[in-house]
């Protein structure tokens, strides 16, 4: 089985060449899809030029505030509001999946307060997401270098807020560059948990750059024994290129490219 790859848009250069030959470089290099985070005013005519270059739109943030986020009970109106309305959206435009996050740690919470906010918050919304057909993923982020004081830092909290909600549409976003910088052994901790993980991303460590020989993750490695073990969702490559920005997402496809 060979890994479906997708490249995550919003972290690329966007100076570097006009958005509708990016979309043309990445399909020629072979990849079916792309992500983005958030939607903004042109969201219409990304969909429309993704598709007129042969791309499907499969991923994006169904909310708003990464640090204010499920654990605050007080949010969940909110929130529940907008995951809707990107449920209507992603149904609309043929997304497969929408990515939710605790928020930052709350000052005289503890963790076993935050983790049941957060299982009531996605509760609210899943029966709609899968009524739908589209999956809820929350993010594993580190707390050590790019998102201090998130709190789904660790891929014990996700899954334990995973297994509470008990919704098959809700599923972990398995980021294997945040999870390499927090608690490591990612092969172990994906293969065991397969069933929990609708999405993963990769990216080089340290430094979040091409997945090449300067950073110490084995990505084909990586991606040839999830391929075995029966992973079938998509790998986004969520990387910041140092050098030729479509020379690094081509090696990224080629690394990752295992059958």
């Amino acid at each position: 089985m060979s890994i479906k790859q997708s490249v995550c848009i919003p972290i690329l250069p966007q100076d570097v060449m006009p958005r509708e030959r990016l979309l043309d470089e990445i399909a020629a290099i072979g990849y079916p899809a792309i992500e983005i985070w958030q939607r903004g005013d042109d969201f219409e005519e990304l969909c429309q030029t993704a598709a007129d270059c042969g791309l499907q739109l499969i991923s994006m943030i169904g909310h708003d505030s990464l640090p204010d986020g499920l654990n605050n009970a007080g949010n969940h109106d909110r929130i529940e509001a907008e995951l809707r309305e990107s449920v209507d959206l992603a149904v609309a435009h043929g997304l497969r999946a929408l990515i939710c996050f605790s928020g930052n740690h709350i000052a005289g919470m503890s963790n076993e307060e935050a983790i049941a906010n957060t299982v009531a918050g996605l509760r609210r919304v899943a029966p709609y997401a899968e009524d739908n057909g589209i999956v809820i993923n929350l993010e594993l982020l580190n707390s050590k270098v790019d998102h201090p004081n998130y709190q789904c830092d660790n891929s014990a909290w996700g899954l334990e807020v995973q297994r509470e909600v008990g919704s098959p549409n809700v599923k972990l976003l398995f980021d294997i560059y945040h999870m390499q910088i927090m608690e490591g052994d990612v092969l172990r901790t994906i293969t065991a948990n397969l069933d929990a993980i609708g999405h993963l991303h990769t990216a080089g460590n340290p430094g979040r750059n091409e997945l090449d020989d300067f950073q110490e993750l084995n990505y084909s490695g990586i991606c040839r024994v999830i391929s075995d073990a029966g992973y079938d969702g998509y790998i986004g490559h969520e990387f910041r290129p140092r050098g030729d920005l479509v020379g690094g997402l081509r090696q990224a496809f080629e690394i990752c490219n295992v059958d």
